[in-house]
């Protein structure tokens, strides 16, 4: 079972697949939006420091920060630990050049389906809103048979991306691992049902309280767990700044040349790093998948254009700055090409870091663990708006109880496994959303051009 889903896997990841169309579309979303990711990029920044003040504009569920904090919670998660980590051991160093290119389309991607969330979003009868893919290409594909059909495919992967992949049992994963590497850095043995349950418990608690305790809870703990994990990185860039300009060098190197055997790596091809680059980028900033209209689709705004630049500033912080900031260390400190770290994730990452920084093993714990259950909590959420779109509210506790003992088991499965099933999960969700995404484009592109002819967009973003 664990052959087949890799197989698939790297199928679905050939660079004439999904990456393709992962490109593709961003690069035609960001024709079509007059490079949004640039001009918006400064009218983002502001939008998110004047939501830190709870500032509300208009109808919605949540404020603006509280949906950029949802969403950073499940996109900035241990995507930015393990993932990276999986990325070079499995593409090597230049899969970091393609994890770059995918955030720089991403934040397009991520605009436009911020605007079509919050432009497709609906009232329910009690008064909530909800938004999502489903949503939009539901309202916008003209055709209703093949509007039906990418919803409910969306759907089903979305809710079981939640479940199986990269919002449930990669994170316990991750925790699992970082929290067991710590440990043993202080000649601790722990079992990894300690931390499984630890995070299980927490987990549970949380999801009680619905949306609104999870929006309340992320826009607590994200700028936490990103001041934690940052000032540690940063620490460590400034102690190895000299090692800066050859990690460049080797990215940008081996994004386009095969990358030979070294110590115990054992070389990839160009196409190996293309792959592991676009899949661990995709899973780490979700440009694509879908799944962060799901939060921004519900924000208190006026214009829908406003939560799309919100959205083009989550790609950078969680790709450009946080991903970058792990392959920094984890190159310069040598330790990806050692062979007792060769089917590593998270574990990686704390010893790259430790070479420099003693206590790095326990600030990665923690990091993982807060990274982990802000994914874990947003992801839940996600997967439950796909899972009432399909059965109704009814069909809800069961999904709950299914969501929380799944991060248990999470925890005690091998790394390959765990993310070769996200990866895959992940790409089924994204091509409906993308085909969705094609189809709206013209409604994005006037929103956009609607928002900066306007005195409000004032053109300048």
């Amino acid at each position: 079972m664990s052959e087949f889903i890799a197989s698939a896997s790297n199928a679905i990841y050939q660079w004439y697949a999904l990456p393709l169309l992962l490109v593709a579309c961003g690069l035609y979303l960001t024709i079509r939006t007059g490079f949004v990711q640039i001009r918006g990029f400064a009218g983002g920044v502001r939008r998110v420091v004047r939501g830190m003040s709870h500032h509300q504009e208009g109808e919605g569920e949540i404020t603006p920060f509280q949906a950029l904090s949802t969403a950073l919670a499940s996109t900035v998660g241990n995507g930015n630990i393990g993932g990276v980590a999986t990325a070079i051991l499995v593409g090597g160093p230049g899969a970091i050049f393609w994890m770059w290119v995918t955030a720089v389309f991403g934040m397009a991607t991520k605009y436009a389906e911020a605007v079509l969330g919050v432009t497709y979003r609906v009232k329910k009868e009690s008064g909530a809103f909800a938004s999502g893919p489903m949503y939009y290409i539901m309202a916008g594909v003209k055709s209703p048979g093949i509007a039906k059909a990418l919803a409910m495919m969306f759907c089903v992967f979305g809710a079981a991306t939640a479940l199986l992949g990269t919002g449930n049992m990669a994170q316990s994963n991750t925790i699992v691992r970082t929290f067991v590497e710590a440990a043993a850095g202080f000649g601790l043995e722990v079992s990894p049902w300690v931390p499984g349950l630890l995070i299980t418990v927490a987990v549970g608690a949380v999801l009680l309280g619905g949306i609104h305790r999870i929006a309340s809870v992320a826009e607590k703990l994200v700028p936490t767990m990103l001041v934690l994990y940052l000032g540690m990185a940063l620490t460590y860039l400034i102690m190895n700044i000299s090692a800066l300009p050859g990690v460049f060098a080797t990215i940008f190197e081996y994004a386009f040349q095969p990358h030979a055997a070294a110590g115990g790596f054992l070389g990839v091809t160009v196409r190996q790093a293309i792959a592991a680059g676009i899949s661990r980028g995709v899973l780490s900033n979700e440009a694509g998948l879908g799944s962060a209209p799901i939060a921004h689709g519900i924000a208190q705004v006026k214009h829908p254009t406003d939560q799309g630049l919100v959205g083009v500033f989550e790609v950078f912080i969680d790709t450009i700055v946080v991903c970058s900031m792990t392959a920094f260390a984890v190159l310069s400190s040598g330790m990806w090409q050692a062979a007792e770290y060769q089917a590593a994730s998270g574990d990686l990452t704390a010893a790259a870091f430790s070479t420099s920084i003693g206590i790095a093993p326990l600030v990665i714990a923690i990091s993982s663990f807060l990274f982990g259950f802000s994914t874990i909590i947003g992801w839940y959420y996600y997967g439950e708006t796909c899972w009432e779109y399909m059965f109704g509210r009814k069909g809800i506790f069961p999904y709950r109880i299914i969501y929380v003992a799944l991060l248990l088991i999470g925890g005690l499965v091998t790394v390959e496994t765990v993310w070769n099933i996200g990866t895959l999960l992940n790409g089924f969700m994204a091509f409906p959303n993308l085909i969705g995404l094609l189809f709206l484009g013209g409604v994005v592109a006037k929103k956009t051009n609607e928002y900066y002819a306007s005195e409000k967009g004032g053109g300048s973003g």
